[in-house]
């Protein structure tokens, strides 16, 4: 199973943030969204950099109240690291773990194809668990 699977099932609409957009207007638009990442990008939708929740709240930590005001390039992590379609779940679920983040983007032909969250890969591993066993149940009772 590739990531392909899963933006097929989820699309590859990615939500971003400009560089010089404050703490709290990211904050807003991942909550707005209901999600734990975005990317940063130029005008020209070049990528900079990928800030999440996580990026936030260790800048609160470090400078407190005055991260409110900090900007997302400020804050954002700017080395990005990406997978393909056809980067397989359990690669995927292995950077994410070695690299200790939670969120990937696709590139696929130099373009951005979409982003999964380690919830995108575990729901999908579970999915195919699930179908796995109902196979073998289905398979032992035809028996």
């Amino acid at each position: 199973m590739t990531i392909a699977s899963i933006l097929a099932r989820k699309g590859g609409n990615v939500v971003s943030v400009g560089p010089g957009e404050d703490a709290v207007s990211v904050a807003a638009t991942l909550s707005q969204h209901r999600i734990g990442a975005v990317l940063v990008r130029d005008g020209g939708g070049v990528v900079l950099g990928i800030l999440s929740e996580r990026d936030i709240v260790r800048a609160v930590g470090k400078s407190g109240t005055a991260a409110l005001a900090m900007t997302a390039r400020q804050m954002m992590t700017s080395e990005v690291h990406w997978i393909t379609p056809q980067t397989s779940i359990n690669e995927a679920l292995g950077e994410m773990t070695d690299r200790r983040i939670r969120h990937l983007p696709v590139m696929s032909g130099g373009s951005l194809a979409g982003m999964v969250s380690i919830g995108d890969l575990v729901k999908a591993r579970m999915d195919a668990i699930i179908e796995e066993a109902e196979s073998l149940r289905a398979f032992v009772t035809a028996s």
